[in-house]
């Protein structure tokens, strides 16, 4: 029974572990997308502004 009992609490802890690193995974994409939102809105404002010289706006 004491082995059924630390089985148990190893399979939890992994268990455990992978949830962990599958946040830490969805947490890096988002600050990576959050980090590249500058250069996106500087893209976005950019093309605004092409579009408005070009009186499609």
């Amino acid at each position: 029974m004491d082995v059924d009992n630390l089985l148990k609490i190893v399979l939890v802890l992994v268990l455990v572990w992978l949830v962990l690193e599958i946040v830490e995974g969805v947490l890096g994409l988002f600050v990576g997308i959050l980090s590249a939102l500058p250069s996106i809105l500087g893209v976005v404002v950019v093309v605004l502004i092409v579009l408005w010289l070009l009186d499609r706006i």
